[in-house]
């Protein structure tokens, strides 16, 4: 199935110049070179600086040195879990600091294949514990703690939310893989055609590991969505990903989560590190939504 034309002029002009270029699913190197690139610029935050979070490497975006009492983001990048890290969504992480005044704290974790479920996942724990603990030195409330991440990130980010109940005050998910069954419609709808295919899907989920049934692998199979915090899930209309997060979504309001769902029509999945204007309006209102977070 190729695409037919759901994507905005712009949308498609960038998804298929991208899809010319991409390496498809099963060379790691090729991939990961192709995902190396930094989009470079980004916006001037106040403090950027480097550290280690027990183990796992970060960077930390401070809008604002010398404030106190806001939120804290723990930031988990895309990449299948195969690639990008710190250097890829350093511009996607500053326009969350910057959108939304917190502290973001973004997490390099290790990669499959070398480092297989649940390495990430650990890593990613790890560093909301380590982030937590440190709050206050940050200028940030512990209780205003939330965990976000784009793509396999976002998969990470809520099982980290899974994983630490009654830490976080809110997970921010940026069109997140969240069942590696695959089984939703908008898999077959948008199989190929819009950059993200389902084939590399399937690769990334292979890649990683770990039993498909486990919610720590997919989130939407967790049996009690009910202790999780308030909940934003922002998803491009055109995405394999799609229903799982719409699912995923309404699966939350039933166990009374506070959640909000912002559906991005035509575009495709990634969008949020390309020019387009629906990028700058979803980080915006996602960093209103940070903005917003209060103490649990």
């Amino acid at each position: 199935m190729s695409g037919t034309g759901s994507l905005s002029p712009a949308a498609r002009r960038l998804c298929d110049a991208m899809a010319t270029v991409f390496p498809g699913p099963g060379d790691v190197a090729a991939l990961r070179a192709a995902a190396s690139g930094s989009p470079g610029g980004g916006v001037e935050v106040a403090r950027v600086r480097d550290a280690v979070a027990d183990g796992v490497p970060v960077r930390i975006y401070d809008p604002a040195p010398g404030a106190a009492g806001r939120p804290l983001t723990v930031f988990l990048h895309g990449g299948g879990w195969v690639m990008c890290g710190l250097d890829t969504h350093d511009a996607l992480c500053r326009a969350l600091a910057a959108a939304s005044g917190a502290v973001v704290v973004s997490a390099d974790y290790r990669l499959a294949p070398e480092h297989p479920w649940p390495a990430a996942s650990d890593d990613a724990l790890t560093v909301l514990l380590w982030a937590r603990a440190r709050a206050a030195g940050l200028g940030c409330d512990p209780a205003r703690l939330i965990v976000a991440g784009d793509s396999s990130g976002g998969n990470l980010a809520a099982v980290t939310a899974l994983r630490a109940p009654g830490l976080t005050a809110g997970q921010l998910l940026f069109y997140p893989p969240l069942d590696a069954a695959m089984e939703q419609p908008s898999v077959a709808e948008f199989a190929e055609g819009y950059f993200h295919t389902a084939a590399h899907m399937a690769w990334y989920w292979e890649q990683y590991g770990g039993d498909p049934a486990h919610p720590h692998v997919s989130p939407l199979r967790a049996p009690d969505l009910s202790g999780l915090p308030r909940t934003l899930l922002v998803l491009a209309d055109c995405d394999v990903l799609r229903d799982e997060g719409l699912a995923y979504g309404r699966r939350l309001g039933e166990a009374g989560v506070d959640c909000g769902i912002h559906l991005v029509p035509g575009v495709f999945h990634g969008f949020l590190g390309l020019p387009l204007p629906a990028a700058a309006a979803a980080i915006g209102a996602a960093g209103a939504w940070v903005a917003a977070t209060a103490a649990q």
